[in-house]
């Protein structure tokens, strides 16, 4: 009926490019994640009902409904509710929020560094170390159920090939 915020948060392209270059020139890891049903991760801070799931109805009560705790895809607060949950999550790892753009997340402790890049349900990571850029991924996949796909090569609609020194990004 009313909802106030319906959205998540996407990485803008130029801090991709941004945050591409900086591990490059660093010689950092380029690591790519995808999380797994992301928008069922979500905790619903407000009260929402659904019909009862076909198959699922009760014949002994038709025209009750469902509480939901959690999210579901398809429903509007979805997309803010997981990415709520899992901005506090990082921010308890010691990660803080980026001011220029709320999907980049920097953790700096002494020499070690972090860059994590979410777009919605895919995320870029790139540390300062292989081994701290483990350790991270580990810490997300305790958390969350994730796919590690390895060194970046596709993100975005874009495909993403090492060259040298460099980075090739393309788009069909």
């Amino acid at each position: 009926m009313d909802f106030d915020e319906t959205f998540s948060p996407v990485v803008k392209p130029a801090t991709v490019r941004t945050v591409l270059s900086l591990a490059l020139s660093r010689h950092w890891p380029i690591h790519q994640l995808d999380v797994k049903n992301a928008f069922l991760h979500g905790i619903l801070s407000e009260t929402v009902y659904c019909a009862q799931p076909d198959g699922f109805e009760d014949s002994a009560h038709p025209d009750f409904v469902c509480r939901l705790n959690r999210s579901l895809y398809g429903l509007k607060q979805a997309p803010r509710t997981w990415y709520s949950r899992f901005a506090t999550y990082l921010l308890s790892l010691g990660f803080i929020e980026a001011k220029s753009d709320t999907s980049l997340f920097v953790y700096h402790r002494g020499p070690d560094t972090i860059y994590l890049l979410l777009y919605v349900d895919d995320i870029v990571l790139t540390a300062s170390s292989p081994a701290l850029l483990q350790r991270t991924i580990q810490a997300l996949q305790q958390e969350f159920s994730m796919k590690d796909l390895g060194k970046l090569h596709h993100f975005l609609g874009m495909h993403v090939q090492r060259s040298g020194s460099g980075l090739l990004l393309s788009q069909r």
